[in-house]
């Protein structure tokens, strides 16, 4: 399908690079030329008959090693495999942004981490701060509440003492 594509493409080509005055002229010109044998590049034009009417030709494609369709193919092939080297670039450098995006959300995520342990650990610490000075003072208040209470202990005995001395 390709090959015959390119035919075709070289065909149309051709016919454009034909002088228009030649062709217009062979038509009116009913008179055999004297060479029937026309070329053009990789084209060649032979005419069949002419008439008063008109006048037919027979167009030949040269091998398409000669015509330049081998360059063309090869052309094709290098637009084929530069298109697929920048697919292959795009996909690159997109794999390499997800990857970089992928380590920033890591990066991201182990300081968020670190942040929350380490106001876990000031918390721990704060709370265990606290929870010693809550049971020292607590300490310190039973201590005093003791305190008075010998101390109350200690004057009802010598209440009690001073009133059965004084009975």
């Amino acid at each position: 399908m390709l090959v015959f594509y390119l035919y075709v493409t070289a065909y149309t080509d051709k016919i454009k690079e034909m002088s228009m005055l030649s062709l217009i002229c062979s038509c009116f010109y009913t008179q055999p030329h004297p060479n029937s044998l026309y070329q053009y590049g990789d084209l060649e034009v032979k005419g069949l008959s002419k008439r008063a009417s008109g006048q037919s030709f027979e167009i030949i494609l040269k091998d398409p090693d000669q015509c330049g369709i081998k360059a063309t193919l090869e052309e094709l092939q290098r637009r084929l495999e530069a298109a697929e080297e920048r697919r292959k670039s795009l996909e690159d450098l997109l794999l390499k942004q997800l990857a970089e995006k992928r380590e920033h959300e890591q990066e991201v995520l182990y300081k968020a981490r670190e942040e929350n342990n380490i106001f876990s650990k000031k918390t721990e610490e704060k709370l265990t701060q606290k929870m010693e000075v809550n049971q020292e003072n607590r300490e310190a208040h039973l201590n005093a509440l003791k305190q008075r209470l010998r101390e109350k202990a200690i004057q009802e005995v010598r209440k009690k003492t001073h009133q059965l001395r004084s009975r």
